[in-house]
């Protein structure tokens, strides 16, 4: 019996652990929130689209905690690179043995994360051109600031997508060169490594509490309006 690409099923017990729950989760949470978010604006769900932007804006600072704290593939500095890393892994792609993020893929989650982080902050002033719609911290800025990032906001939307299609071509043309990694994704899982390599090394419950903690305590003050500022 042999998987979809001709491999033995027997290879699924050497299948290396590369993603660990949390990760997962935040990701496919984000695909599901970001298609939301812009059917809930398209269709006038103002109430569900602040809804969605708040669990996104929690998606986000749990990512950000738990890039610091989390286990070795989710942290920033197991895949966040300089340029001489990343030409070299250019150079000789088929060299590199390290796992999750490619040099080049931590490109594309550094400037994914980092726009729809963008996307989030300039929903939260913002004001339509009525006043009617407001974000939850529209109290802080001038009208005219408020407008202004509902703009801003909306042009970052037309960024993302173009973003998002550019990162579905990516992972379409890795699975033509035979690896999978949207199943990765799914499992946590890969066997596209080598035999015996290690795989991640996961964090513990305590510290997914911290940032979980951390990311809603954070993420409730804000959507309060952040009262004392």
């Amino acid at each position: 019996m042999t998987d979809e690409v001709g491999k033995p099923a027997a290879d699924a017990a050497l299948a290396v652990p590369i993603w660990d729950l949390p990760v997962r989760v935040v990701h496919w949470s984000l695909v599901l929130l970001i298609a939301f978010s812009w059917w809930s604006a398209e269709n006038g769900e103002i109430a569900w689209h602040l809804r969605s932007g708040l669990t996104i804006l929690f998606l986000l600072l749990f990512r950000l905690a738990w890039g610091f704290l989390g286990s070795s593939t989710a942290r920033f500095s197991s895949f966040i690179t300089g340029p001489r890393r990343l030409a070299a892994y250019l150079r000789a792609p088929a060299e590199w043995r390290g796992i999750g993020h490619t040099p080049l893929g931590s490109l594309s989650v550094v400037a994914l994360l980092g726009l729809i982080a963008l996307q989030v902050g300039f929903g939260l002033p913002l004001s339509d051109e009525d006043g009617i719609v407001t974000g939850p911290l529209n109290r802080l800025v001038s009208f005219e600031t408020a407008e202004w990032a509902h703009e801003v906001h909306e042009l970052l939307f037309n960024l993302l997508l173009a973003l998002i299609v550019l990162h579905v071509a990516a992972i379409i043309f890795y699975r033509w060169r035979g690896k999978r990694l949207v199943r990765a994704m799914i499992t946590g899982d890969s066997v596209d490594y080598p035999a015996g390599t290690r795989g991640l090394v996961a964090a513990g419950p305590a510290r997914f509490l911290i940032c979980l903690g951390l990311a809603g305590a954070v993420t409730g003050w804000i959507a309060l309006g952040a009262p004392g500022l």
